[in-house]
């Protein structure tokens, strides 16, 4: 109920949620997993991971959903049986013979040394992610409350379609990573330079064609997960509003995934933080009382309004911290 279900909606939820969240263990083995395959440069490796639970959701999906006439329970459950088999295939893959990491008994003894400054590197990432829960609970209820069922399932559409910039721009900067910290640990400035660049030209164009999509064809995005032409017609103008400043997200990802790569864990966690909570959530909000005559849109425009205001204070915090780092590997080598 917290998320935005409504008395219409708490069946299916419940039915989803008692047997998906057995399967958790499964995803957080293979994500924290998979990690260590593509560090090693097996890329084709780590990319089978996902594949191979996404394919085989698709298909267990219509079967356990209308050939077992299991519903929202098929649902989950074909999930969770996806995620198992990723992780079966991570799991063999790192006790196997190609890997250069295997997993060891006596490499798993917890180390402060090691685990600390993991922790706050990957801080930002868990910020980012563990925020959006938050943010459900915020846009949903906001949502319930001034357009009902109709519009916290257009707000579940938008995130989903929200996913279409959102993971692929984070794959490319997990993927710029390792070359970016290899280097700035090598204190070859010109290829962190060089490095970040292609990242940031990637992902620009990458969420600007992303975007541009969205806004010219919006509702082709939203059947992609509902028939009703009720709910159709709704996202359609919800979601061009919602993604207003998509484009701007390639901007945003690359910086806060270079902060993370040079080891700058304050600045990426400090531009997390300041989208999600210091501006998103209290415009969430405020924008409601602002523009009165029509609350639900302005709960929906408090995203681009966040997204713009978080991405200018991105752009001027990198551009200092940024010089700063190349300025220090210019100093180093001198020495």
């Amino acid at each position: 109920m917290t998320f935005g279900a409504s008395k219409n909606t708490i069946g299916y939820a419940v039915d989803y949620m008692n047997i998906y969240a057995v399967g958790t263990i499964f995803v957080q083995i293979t994500l924290g997993m998979n990690a260590f395959i593509t560090a090693q440069g097996f890329a084709k490796t780590g990319m089978f991971s996902v594949l191979i639970g996404a394919v085989a959701n698709i298909i267990l999906d219509p079967i356990f959903i209308f050939g077992l006439n299991m519903g929202v329970k098929g649902a989950a459950l074909a999930t969770i049986i996806s995620q198992a088999m990723s992780c079966i295939w991570v799991l063999l893959f790192l006790f196997g013979k190609k890997t250069h990491l295997k997993i060891k008994k006596e490499n798993l003894i917890p180390d402060s040394k090691i685990i600390l400054p993991s922790l706050a590197l990957g801080l930002s990432t868990f910020i980012m992610q563990a925020s959006e829960s938050v943010i459900s609970i915020c846009f949903n209820s906001s949502l319930l409350k001034y357009g009902g069922d109709i519009a916290v399932g257009a707000m579940t559409i938008l995130t989903s379609v929200m996913q279409f910039a959102m993971l692929p721009l984070q794959g490319l900067g997990q993927g710029a990573q390792p070359i970016i910290s290899y280097n700035y640990g090598a204190k070859n400035a010109d290829r962190v330079r060089a490095a970040f660049q292609l990242l940031l030209k990637a992902s620009l164009i990458y969420s600007t064609l992303l975007w541009l999509l969205v806004m010219l064809f919006p509702q082709t995005f939203a059947s992609l997960f509902t028939t009703s032409p009720e709910l159709l017609e709704f996202t359609k103008t919800a979601l061009r509003i919602y993604m207003a400043c998509m484009l701007l997200f390639g901007i945003q990802i690359a910086c806060q995934m270079t902060f993370t790569s040079l080891g700058n864990a304050k600045a990426s966690i400090l531009v997390a933080v300041m989208r999600k909570f210091i501006l998103l959530i209290p415009l969430i909000y405020i924008l409601p009382h602002v523009f009165p005559s029509d609350k639900t849109t302005a709960v929906y425009m408090a995203e681009p309004v966040a997204d713009f205001l978080a991405v200018s204070f991105t752009i001027v915090l990198f551009f200092f911290q940024f010089r700063k780092s190349l300025r220090l590997i210019s100093e180093n080598n001198q020495k």
